[in-house]
């Protein structure tokens, strides 16, 4: 089975493509340290680079990545889905722009 998804931390709710994956492919999970964690069906094609829900996330969830919250769901999103601006928010922006409005 290829490896096609890497962690930054093993709980992190989300991993990275490491190549163009396609919907219905099964994949490896690793660890930077190139542990294995797990293998995930893919239910969506995942572009190099993009990330990929390592469970099921409900709407307004908080999504994590590097150990710590990135984003929220602004969509159900399914194990195994891309996970991109068409169903996650940023933190980073949504507090950036909160900043902002209140000046």
């Amino acid at each position: 089975m290829k490896k096609g998804i890497l962690l930054h931390e093993t709980a992190d709710d989300v991993g990275v493509a490491v190549m163009d994956l396609k919907k219905g492919e099964e994949v490896g999970v690793v660890t930077l340290e190139g542990q294995s964690v797990r293998q995930i069906a893919l239910v969506t094609d995942v572009p190099l680079g993009h990330k990929v829900a390592m469970q099921p996330l409900a709407p307004k969830q908080h999504v994590s990545e590097y150990g710590r919250a990135i984003g929220y769901a602004s969509a159900p999103i399914a194990a195994g889905e891309h996970v991109h601006v068409h169903n996650i928010k940023s933190l980073r922006w949504a507090a950036s722009a909160t900043n902002l409005l209140e000046k």
